[in-house]
């Protein structure tokens, strides 16, 4: 969470991008909220590799596994699902 708070506070007010809008009316919809979605849900493993962060963070990180067991069960499991990009 202080990395995340770090972050904001360093970067301000970057919009969300616009495929993780809702897009509950047509003017949502015109102007592209919600478009190129992809519900990790229905992707193989509950998971589909897609960028959540606006453009001018992409590719950050903010969670490091710790070394102790379980963690680093839940570092073998991000490894292998995001093929090494973190």
């Amino acid at each position: 969470i202080n990395k995340a708070q770090k972050l904001v506070k360093e970067t301000g007010n970057i919009p969300v991008p616009l495929s993780l809008r809702n897009a509950p009316t047509k003017l949502m919809k015109d102007i592209e909220y919600g478009k190129n979605y992809k519900y990790s849900h229905l992707g193989e493993g509950s998971f589909i590799n897609q960028e959540f962060f606006p453009e001018q963070l992409s590719g950050t990180k903010l969670y490091s596994p710790g070394k102790n067991p379980k963690e680093q069960t839940i570092s073998d499991l991000l490894n292998n699902i995001w093929k090494g990009k973190y």
